[in-house]
């Protein structure tokens, strides 16, 4: 997409068999690198604790740190939207919380919609926030959270699918959180057969991360694991665009041999 990406640009791509691009991202140079790339959500996920700053557990991730993370990835970002997620609490706390929270993002770190984990479960909390006059991005699907509500065990892997007879339950909810307010949903572990359903079922854009696919109307995935930066990949090579790992490595080895040698190093 040429130019400011605006979301009523972005809704219109489906109609139009658009494709959506979007990333997570948690820090400002990867922010312009991405929005460079031309991508048209940028989403600042509650996951930098974990995959980041090497925290144990997702819920640890606080409003403050959200705002953080949200403030350094705006600075970097010219004509993308800029999402930001809600960590564990705003949204479960209620619909003045939730509605406080958004402010906060949008006042604070300039975000341009906000992202509710397991909104499904939160209609009245989608409703005060686009009443408040804040774009919702609204998640949903199978997650560690929702998993036993749905009586299945939580696949945890990248090319699980959520089974089919819960087609009907889904293409219900996305339904919910279109009425509820929202602008965008994101389906997670989606699978061919139930994201194709609810993206047809709903007027507004499905995209998907974990386990999402063609199928949906977009695409969400971590730009860190896009370009495989992550230690992990040192041992076990990912099958990802690129192994930033590696690479990393090697150019830090080489260069802990110039100093040890002697040798001029390279660049400042």
């Amino acid at each position: 997409m040429d130019g400011k990406v605006t979301l009523p640009a972005v809704q219109a791509m489906k109609p139009a068999g658009t494709k959506i691009v979007g990333v997570v991202v948690w820090d400002y140079q990867m922010a312009r690198i991405v929005d460079r790339a031309g991508v048209d959500i940028i989403s600042v996920g509650d996951t930098v604790g974990v995959n980041l700053w090497g925290q144990a557990n997702p819920l640890e991730i606080t409003m403050d740190a959200m705002v953080l993370v949200a403030q350094a990835v705006r600075r970097g970002v010219t004509r993308a939207l800029v999402s930001c997620d809600f960590p564990f609490g705003p949204l479960q706390e209620g619909p003045d919380s939730a509605v406080r929270a958004a402010i906060r993002l949008v006042k604070e770190a300039g975000v341009d919609l906000v992202k509710l984990d397991g909104a499904a479960d939160h209609l009245d909390a989608v409703t005060a926030v686009h009443r408040a006059g804040i774009p919702v991005f609204a998640q949903f699907g199978i997650t560690p959270q929702t998993a036993l509500r749905y009586g299945v065990a939580y696949p945890g892997a990248a090319n699980a699918t959520v089974p089919v007879e819960l087609t009907d339950e889904l293409v219900a909810e996305a339904k919910r959180l279109e009425a509820a307010g929202a602008s965008l949903l994101n389906f997670t572990n989606s699978g061919p057969v139930v994201g194709a359903e609810v993206a047809r079922a709903v007027s507004i854009p499905v995209v998907g991360g974990f386990g999402g696919g063609p199928w949906l109307d977009g695409r969400m995935r971590m730009a860190n694991a896009a370009i495989g930066y992550a230690a992990s990949g040192l041992d076990d090579p990912p099958d990802t665009y690129a192994n930033v790992a590696r690479i990393s490595y090697d150019a830090i080895t080489a260069y802990a041999s110039d100093v040890r040698a002697g040798r001029q190093v390279k660049g400042r």
